[in-house]
C-alpha cells in the first residue's frame, strides 16, 4: 500500500492568529479544531479540540490581556478562551459569525451573510452594539493605523472601514473577492482575494498606490504578520500555513493537503484527481497535493464525488446537482440540478451518468440530453455507485449494509456489510469499502465468494471527530464519505477521509 498524498495535519486552514505565545493558531472550520503552529519548526498542536463545545471554528483573535476569542460560524457563537484553556460562551445571537478582532480588550465581529452586520461584543453579557449593518458578506478585519476598523465585502468587491465607536462607512479600496484585510507591520493595507490566483494587493493608503502579487495559492483565506513583518497566509481549500514574500514567492510551513478527501477518480492518463468540498486537487509524483481549481474559480460549489468521463470528469454536489468539468480548461457545465442530497457518480460505458442521491432514496441516470430518469427509489441510504463493462449499475447502502444490483427490481448481491460506501467493479468482482470495519472487501459477482483485500485503512470520521452540525454549504464539515476507484494499471486508490490521503493499494486484486 502507498500514499500519493500524505495525511494532512490541518483540516482545512481559516483564520489565523499570533498567540501571546509566538505560535500562530489556526482556525479549522471543517476540522473543528484550532491548532497551534510553531512558524520555524512546522510542528502542530492542537489546543481547541473537536471534542469540546466549539464546532466550526471560522477565526480567531487575541486580546491585549492575551484571551482568545473564536468565531464559531455554523451554531452563531462566540468564545473565550483563557490562559488556562477554559472556554465560555460570549454571544450566541450572531449569525454566522466570521471575522472578529480585537482593540484592545475590545471585540468586534461582523457576519458572513448578505446584509450581514459589524457588531462590539462584551464580556460581561450586554447586548452587542450594532457598529453598522450592510455587509456583502464580511470576514476577516482588523483595525488600522488610523484607528478605524476595515473590513470586507465579499460580495461586492469592496474594502469599508467606520471608527470603532460607529458612524457613517467609508469605502476604502476596491479589490476582486477580498477575503481577508490586513495590515503589516508598516502600516500597508493588505487585502487577499479568494480564488485560485492567490491574488494578494498592497495598498499604500496614504498615496493609493498599490501593487499586486499572484502566488497560485489557491483558496486564500487569512493572513497574519509576526514582529519581524513576515508575513503567513492560510487557505481554506487545502490547509497548510504558508510564508509568502513581497514578490509572491513562498515557503511551505505546513505541508497542503486534503480537507476530505470525498469523491476519488483517476483519468484516462491515470492522473489521481480528489474532490474535496471547496476544491478539486490532483496529487503528483512526489506526494503533494496541486490545486487544480477551487470555489470561485471553474469549480461548481461543494463538490462530493467525481468519475472520469473521457479527458474530463463527471462531478456531483452536495447541494444537488450534476456538472461536467473540463480539467484543461478548468471549466463546467452543469448539466443537472435540484437533485437533492447528492453523494456517488460514475460513468457507464454509454457514456451516461449515474449518481447517488443518498438524501431521497433513489438513484438518477442523466443521458447525452442530461435527462434524469429514476433507476431505483425506496432506498434507505444509498451511497456508492458503480457502472460494470455491460451496463449494469450497482448502489451501496451504507444504512442496510448491503450492495443491490438494479435490475428491473433492485437484487442484493452483498448483504451484512459495515457501512458500505465507496464501490468499484473490476471485470467479474466488486470491491467495496466498509467502512465500519476500515476494510476493502473483493466479491465475486459469480459466486459469491468474497475475501478481505486489505484492513486497517484510515476511512471514516477523523481520530476524535464527531458528525458535523447542520450549518450549511461552507459553513460545516460535510458527511463523511470514503470512496474508491480503479485507476488504468488496475491498482485501487482510496479515499482515506479518516487522516486526509489518498491510499494506492497494489498489487492490484486478481480474479
Amino acid at each position: 500500500m502507498a500514499r500519493p498524498t500524505e495525511p494532512n495535519r490541518l483540516w482545512g486552514a481559516n483564520g489565523i492568529a499570533f498567540g501571546p505565545d509566538g505560535r500562530l493558531h489556526v482556525a479549522q472550520v471543517l476540522g473543528g479544531q484550532i491548532s497551534a503552529v510553531d512558524t520555524t519548526s512546522g510542528d502542530v498542536e492542537v489546543v481547541v479540540g473537536q471534542d469540546g463545545p466549539v464546532r466550526t471554528p471560522d477565526d480567531v483573535a487575541f486580546s491585549a490581556g492575551g484571551e482568545m476569542y473564536i468565531a464559531d460560524i455554523a451554531p452563531g457563537r462566540v468564545w473565550r478562551r483563557d490562559a488556562a484553556g477554559e472556554l465560555d460562551l460570549v454571544a450566541s445571537s450572531v449569525r454566522l459569525p466570521n471575522g472578529i478582532t480585537c482593540l484592545g480588550d475590545r471585540l468586534f465581529v461582523n457576519e458572513m451573510r448578505p446584509d450581514g452586520e459589524l457588531v462590539e461584543l462584551f464580556g460581561s453579557g450586554a447586548e452587542p452594539a450594532l457598529l453598522t449593518g450592510g455587509l456583502a458578506m464580511g470576514n476577516a478585519m482588523q483595525i488600522g493605523p488610523d484607528g478605524k476598523l476595515y473590513y470586507p465585502h465579499m460580495r461586492t468587491g469592496q474594502v469599508w472601514r467606520i471608527a470603532p465607536d460607529g458612524g457613517v462607512p467609508e469605502l476604502a479600496a476596491e479589490v476582486g473577492s477580498p477575503v481577508a484585510v490586513r495590515f503589516d507591520r508598516a502600516g500597508t493595507l493588505v487585502v487577499f482575494s479568494t480564488g485560485p490566483a492567490g491574488l494578494i494587493t498592497r495598498i499604500d493608503l496614504a498615496s493609493g498606490n498599490r501593487t499586486e502579487v499572484v502566488t497560485g495559492i489557491g483558496g486564500l483565506d487569512n493572513a497574519a504578520f509576526d514582529d519581524e513583518n513576515r508575513m503567513f497566509v492560510s487557505s481554506f481549500a487545502h490547509g497548510g500555513v504558508m510564508q509568502v514574500q513581497q514578490d509572491g514567492r513562498s515557503r511551505e510551513v505546513v505541508r497542503r493537503g486534503l480537507n476530505g478527501p470525498y469523491g476519488i477518480a483517476a483519468g484516462r492518463g491515470g492522473t489521481v484527481y480528489a474532490v474535496d468540498h471547496f476544491s478539486l486537487a490532483r496529487t503528483t509524483d512526489s506526494g503533494a497535493v496541486a490545486s487544480v481549481d477551487v470555489v470561485g474559480g471553474g469549480m461548481p460549489t461543494f463538490a462530493r464525488c467525481a468519475a472520469a468521463d473521457g479527458d474530463g470528469l463527471a462531478l456531483s454536489t452536495v447541494t444537488g446537482e450534476v456538472h461536467a468539468y473540463d480539467p484543461q480548461r478548468r471549466s463546467t457545465r452543469r448539466r443537472a440540478s435540484g437533485l437533492g442530497e447528492l453523494t456517488g457518480i460514475a460513468v457507464g460505458p454509454g457514456g451516461e451518468v449515474v449518481v447517488a442521491a443518498s438524501g431521497s432514496g433513489r438513484v438518477l441516470r442523466l443521458d447525452e440530453s442530461d435527462e434524469v430518469q429514476v433507476l431505483a427509489d425506496g432506498l434507505d441510504h444509498p451511497v456508492g455507485v458503480a457502472v460494470d463493462d455491460a451496463g449494469a449499475c450497482y448502489v451501496g447502502d451504507d444504512r442496510r449494509g448491503q450492495v443491490l444490483r438494479l435490475d428491473d427490481e433492485p437484487v442484493v448481491v452483498a448483504d451484512g456489510l459495515g457501512e458500505p460506501q465507496g464501490i468499484a467493479v473490476l471485470g467479474d468482482e466488486l470491491l467495496v469499502i466498509e467502512v465500519e470495519h476500515r476494510w476493502l472487501r473483493r466479491i465475486c459477482l459469480r459466486t459469491g465468494a468474497s475475501t478481505i483485500e486489505a484492513e486497517d485503512l484510515a476511512v471514516g470520521l477523523p481520530p476524535g471527530g464527531a458528525e458535523p452540525p447542520d450549518g450549511g454549504g461552507m459553513t460545516y464539515r460535510p458527511p463523511a464519505f470514503a470512496d474508491l476507484a480503479v485507476a488504468p494499471d488496475g491498482s485501487v486508490l482510496v479515499a482515506a477521509n479518516g487522516e486526509g490521503s489518498v491510499l494506492r493499494l497494489r498489487p492490484p486484486p486478481t480474479a
